[in-house]
């Protein structure tokens, strides 16, 4: 049985974690473990579990190791008035639910070769196309010629 609570915890605290195998749970994993196991009623509340992680996580950390879980069992059993096996056997029995939405196709975004106008040519463009060379160059732009320290060119008094 120990080493199936392993398991379940390792799944729940990996949630999340893109993919990776994680050792360590954060608070909202250690909330949904227990939301998705059936045992979050008006006796065992999430400010309940949240009071709890903060009780068993180390000072200054943010998420919990397997030993400090364990601890955690023994105060969610005193707050359901049950036994620490019975808290664990529910765990056990429990599997990640996970709500997530698929976007579905869209033909227009989807499909390139149904683009039309500006976007079928690459999309809008601030740069001009021709001068592609001077693109960023403001030497074009600037006028670098002599001028007096007020600034008035030698050609224009």
């Amino acid at each position: 049985m120990q080493g199936d609570l392993r398991s379940v915890y390792e799944s729940f605290a990996s949630i999340g974690a893109g993919g990776k195998v994680s050792t360590e749970m954060e608070s909202k994993n250690f909330y949904k473990l227990f939301k998705d196991a059936g045992m979050i009623d008006k006796v065992l509340t999430q400010t309940d579990c949240d009071l709890i992680f903060t009780k068993v996580k180390t000072k200054g950390a943010r998420k919990i190791n397997y030993s400090e879980f364990q601890t955690a069992l023994e105060h969610i059993a005193g707050k359901k008035k049950c036994s620490v096996d019975d808290v664990t056997a529910t765990i056990c029995g429990a599997e990640a639910k996970i709500n997530a939405t698929t976007a579905q196709a869209t033909k227009f975004h989807d499909d390139k070769s149904l683009y039309t106008g500006v976007y079928a040519n690459g999309g809008p463009t601030n740069v001009d196309r021709q001068n592609m060379m001077a693109a960023g160059d403001l030497s074009q732009q600037l006028d670098r010629s002599a001028a007096d320290a007020r600034g008035v060119k030698a050609s224009h008094k």
